[in-house]
């Protein structure tokens, strides 16, 4: 069993993803979507906001308008894109949010705490949180009967409101709850790199006792996530973490052979 996160970003070919994976079995997919998502908000002239916590993590600003166009696209045009070129390779894929069955449940967070201009704020009323329980039942359910889930945020508070929350994160929980060996981070990047603008500069190992240090070291923008990802699936009992490059070809196999970022 393993899971594999996708990522959203800008020049991810996902015919050459879904081709590769289509060749495993016994995997659950999560997805995200957010280069779309910036797109089609700006278009609907709600630009995306991001704002960077008091820890150096950046984020979403969510708030309902926000939400309905990620619904939009995460839950429908990104997600039964997945599923519809998956059943075209013979994998019977379904398509879930993490509301559907209360999929992914967590706590809505009450406020932010944010840095703007090189100062603390604190915004409230925010549509985001994060995942404490995932539904296991129903994943199982969906994996006995060789169904194949394809997952994607948002989540659902415990007053079942919709809440966004990080996908590589989302993948993380979803991983620990399975009890997964292996997860896969892919994105429009081979891996951790020490300097952004040099992908030849790529982190091939990271003792899990150091990725902390890599995250304050070499991690910048959503590369902080992936590792605190890693870290949290690791601490769950997932025994190792590759982030690997969704845009070449059969990169989901060399990550197989530990090819990319590992972290065990």
């Amino acid at each position: 069993m393993f899971v594999v996160k996708v990522g959203g970003s800008e020049g991810i070919d996902y015919d050459l993803f879904l081709k590769d994976l289509a060749g495993h079995r016994d995997f659950v997919l999560v997805h995200g979507g957010s280069n779309e998502l910036n797109e089609i908000s700006t278009k609907l002239g709600k630009p995306p906001v991001f704002v960077t916590s008091v820890s150096g993590f950046t984020s979403r600003l969510t708030d309902r308008e926000t939400l309905d166009i990620f619904n939009m696209i995460y839950a429908g045009k990104m997600n039964k894109m997945l599923v519809e070129k998956l059943q075209q390779l013979g994998v019977n894929a379904v398509g879930l949010s993490g509301i559907d069955g209360r999929l992914l449940e967590g706590r809505q967070k009450r406020s932010l705490k944010v840095i703007e201009n090189g100062r603390k704020k604190i915004i409230r009323g925010d549509l985001s949180g994060t995942i404490e329980k995932v539904n296991v039942d129903l994943l199982r359910l969906l994996l006995d009967n060789h169904y194949t889930p394809v997952i994607t945020p948002p989540a659902i508070s415990y007053e079942s409101v919709a809440i966004n929350v990080d996908g590589d994160r989302c993948a993380a929980e979803i991983a620990v709850a399975l009890r997964a060996e292996t997860l896969i981070i892919l994105s429009n990047i081979p891996g951790l790199l020490k300097d952004p603008a040099d992908e030849s500069s790529l982190i091939t190992r990271i003792p899990r006792a150091e990725i902390d240090r890599h995250i304050e070291e070499y991690a910048k923008g959503r590369m902080k996530k992936k590792l605190l990802a890693a870290k949290e699936a690791l601490e769950g009992g997932v025994k190792r973490v590759i982030l690997g490059d969704a845009r070449v070809e059969n990169q989901l196999s060399k990550a197989f052979q530990q090819q990319g970022t590992v972290i065990e």
